[in-house]
């Protein structure tokens, strides 16, 4: 999943990605209002992560703008300014959510799940192909019920690729889910963590195929599908 994290205090910043990424979530990092707005309009987010005081403005105009452009994002205030009628103010402006800083890791990663599951058509469904599970709402991945652990990268691809079983995934789809817009990679990146990937589906036996369509992108399949 791909948040966009906006936030202006660059140690805080550093923390809350590096603790996403932990966790598999792609991350955009904005520091102001006017680089959040281009964000938003050069890539799709599931969640913001949003902080009010920016260097040029309230953060929860971000929110207004959203809605101006009809973007589907869920937006989690996370502010210092935690009196009850503000955070009553950002409600009412539109936050799905508002966290008062400091805050715990670990709440505000449930707090993204619980985004997350207002936002998914899919909550609580799951995606069998061949050995594999893909828990939609957990985003875990299991091997015959065990859990099935991949690097960050390519578990991001896995996922990308395991909803869209039987059909051609595009290249720019995979690398958006796999990278940030600041994210530095090479052309052949891709092919890199693809190569790896299809290592290890084929050492564990997992019952499953990538397959490349020439000219267009990458199928998965079960192994003696079609």
């Amino acid at each position: 999943m791909k948040v966009l994290l906006v936030e202006d205090d660059h140690d805080l910043a550093a923390v809350t990605r590096r603790l996403l990424h932990r966790h598999n979530y792609v991350v955009d990092l904005a520091g102001s209002l006017s680089s959040a707005r281009a964000a938003l309009q050069g890539s799709q987010y599931e969640v913001v992560l949003l902080d009010r005081r920016l260097p040029d403005g309230d953060g929860v105009d971000l929110i207004h703008f959203a809605q101006e452009k009809k973007l589907s994002c869920k937006f989690l205030v996370l502010s210092a300014l935690g009196e009850l009628q503000e955070r009553v103010e950002g409600l009412d402006l539109g936050a799905d959510d508002y966290m008062v800083k400091p805050f715990e890791p670990e709440e505000l990663l449930a707090r993204i799940r619980a985004a997350e599951r207002r936002h998914a058509p899919d909550v609580g469904r799951t995606i069998t192909v061949g050995r594999l599970t893909l828990d939609c709402d957990t985003r875990n991945l299991d091997l015959d019920g065990e859990p099935f652990v991949l690097p960050r990268r390519e578990m991001l691809m896995m996922e990308q690729l395991m909803h869209g079983v039987n059909r051609v995934m595009a290249r720019p789809a995979l690398e958006r889910a796999m990278y940030g817009y600041d994210d530095q990679f090479e052309s052949n990146t891709l092919e890199s963590h693809m190569s790896r990937l299809r290592k290890t589906l084929a050492k564990h036996a997992c019952g499953v195929k990538i397959h490349t369509v020439r000219g267009m992108g990458y199928m998965l399949r079960e192994n003696g599908a079609g």
